[in-house]
């Protein structure tokens, strides 16, 4: 999909993208409330059930007040793919539209919105668990580093791609050149990928970064106060692993170590910090490069003053011409 992609009216679908903490959660809620719409969640993390303060989940008084899709939909330990998540996105956008409503995607999961845009394979990809219990094996003996290197001679493309102690994604790669003896790039080549079917059209919602850096401190902190530690936890005893994808990211890898006695709780609070910050950097080299996008200064308007305009950009059409890509 392109800004000039035009020949064929669609229907257009906004969502509020934007770093973590820039304020993007509270202006897609008040662009929600404003234009009677639902909002469709675009996050990683807040897939999982039972991640509520690590993942800074909206209250359930808010999701009472605006109906909030793909939140909660799976455990822990399930295995909840990006292909899953356009399935499930795109039946929750069709109820919406069905009903009258205003679907409104938000969230910060870069990959989300590109599988959404049609960076998913149409079928699935082969999978056998006991060529990744044989290789995760072998990075248990050998060092997963050394799994890279396999990959770089087997896979160089993968291998730019992926961190040498990137274990997850350098056996899934691995995996699949030995099962099919192609590299995942060959494999998305052939098998060839599905088109949006509407029109994804961005609102983004920066913040300079020092005042980023600020808010990112507040809220890891606040959540630490407000039982974070607790719930992993909950999470440990209630057996699930600390090995698990959903308990690997960032604050539930740090808590988890200060569970364990391996650092204090002073450092995984910073820990945790520093990760989150790398992680908006991350972000935000994404989010520069989606297309066509309105960016806001959240540091300059508060998230109703930004939803007024977002709302008025929706109801008058002219979201083109604001992003410049029409008129200039």
């Amino acid at each position: 999909m392109t800004a000039t992609d035009n020949a064929t009216p669609r229907q257009a679908v906004y969502a509020v993208v934007g770093p973590t903490a820039t304020g993007k959660t509270k202006a897609a809620f008040e662009l929600a409330k404003l234009i009677g719409g639902e909002i469709v969640s675009v996050d990683s993390r807040q897939v999982y059930r039972y991640l509520d303060v690590g993942t800074d989940k909206i209250s359930h008084a808010d999701r009472r007040a605006v109906p909030h899709h793909l939140i909660d939909v799976a455990d822990p330990d399930e295995t909840f793919t990006a292909a899953m998540f356009v399935e499930m996105a795109w039946s929750a956008i069709s109820r919406v539209s069905s009903r009258g409503k205003i679907p409104i995607l938000a969230g910060g999961t870069p990959l989300y919105y590109r599988a959404l845009e049609g960076g998913l394979l149409s079928q699935s990809l082969p999978k056998d668990e006991a060529v990744r219990q044989r290789l995760r094996g072998e990075a248990a003996l050998h060092g997963t580093p050394a799994l890279h290197d396999r990959l770089a001679r087997m896979d160089p493309e993968s291998a730019s791609r992926i961190g040498p102690n990137d274990l997850v994604r350098i056996t899934r790669a691995l995996e699949l050149y030995e099962l099919t003896g192609r590299t995942a790039a060959e494999l998305y080549a052939v098998k060839g990928k599905v088109g949006a079917p509407v029109d994804l059209l961005y609102f983004g919602i920066r913040r300079p970064r020092p005042l980023l850096y600020e808010r990112i401190a507040r809220r890891v902190n606040q959540q630490f106060r407000s039982g974070y530690v607790e719930e992993v936890q909950w999470l440990l005893q209630n057996g699930y692993s600390r090995d698990l994808p959903a308990l690997r990211g960032f604050g539930y890898r740090e808590i988890a170590r200060y569970l364990d006695g391996k650092i204090t709780l002073e450092e995984a609070i910073e820990g945790d910090i520093r990760s989150t910050k790398a992680f908006s950097r991350r972000q935000d080299t994404w989010f520069k490069h989606f297309s066509p996008i309105l960016w806001y200064d959240a540091s300059e308007c508060d998230a109703e003053k930004i939803a007024d305009d977002m709302g008025r950009v929706i109801s008058g059409g002219d979201f083109m011409e604001r992003a410049g890509l029409i008129g200039e």
